[in-house]
């Protein structure tokens, strides 16, 4: 099973198909590596199927996608849902500038309908001046007792410092928007098209880049 899902992964990187190789690539070596300590029939062959997937994962992996000014169609359903699976159970939010908090209730109900377990989400962000830090400490208060009414926990932290807009899951995959989870533009009013339907909001121009972890490299 391992080795067929290898060579899967094989058949998808020469198809351009990244994103599905790379989940192949990984769920193959996690088999194959399981055969390899198991068994020493299947070490050999399943060493070499094992190096051929390293080969790929040594590379890099990046995704870019550009989001252009009134664009829509770019809800956070439609730009996270696919790296959004049963493996997700945690998720790391850096935002500097987490300020219209319907915004991030949103991303935060995306996250609790599934189809992913997500058990914690992590928010480290910057406080608001002036009279919205009360009003923001509130919101992120009740949006914290909500989400413990669906079995999620929200930690909360904040931090004079932070500069960059990252999001990450624990499957691996990290997300880097530009603008942040606050790229859509304030609907003209309440019953305006798109108030709703982030699908249907403009959005501010941005750029969107996604890595994988085992892609990056520390330094």
């Amino acid at each position: 099973a391992g080795a067929e899902t290898v060579r899967r992964a094989v058949e998808l990187d020469v198809a351009s198909r990244f994103q599905e190789s790379l989940v192949c690539y990984q769920e193959g070596i996690d088999l194959l590596l399981q055969v390899v300590k198991g068994t020493a029939r299947g070490r050999a062959p399943a060493g070499r199927c094992v190096a051929a997937a390293l080969l790929f994962l040594d590379g890099k992996y990046h995704k870019q996608i550009k989001i252009d000014e009134n664009a829509t169609g770019f809800s956070y359903e439609k730009l996270f849902q696919e790296y959004l699976n049963e493996i997700v159970t945690e998720v790391w939010v850096e935002d500097p500038y987490i300020r219209h908090l319907h915004n991030f209730l949103r991303f935060c109900e995306m996250l609790v309908k599934g189809p992913c377990k997500v058990k914690t989400i992590h928010l480290l962000t910057s406080y608001d001046e002036g009279n919205g830090k009360a009003q923001q400490i509130s919101g992120l208060e009740e949006i914290k007792q909500s989400l413990r009414n669906h079995g999620v926990t929200l930690n909360v932290s904040f931090s004079s410092s932070i500069h960059d807009r990252e999001i990450r899951f624990n499957s691996g995959w990290m997300i880097k928007i530009g603008r942040g989870l606050d790229y859509f533009k304030k609907p003209q009013g309440r019953f305006s098209i798109g108030y709703c339907d982030f699908d249907l909001r403009p959005c501010h121009e941005t750029t969107v880049d996604v890595f994988h972890t085992k892609h990056t490299k520390k330094t």
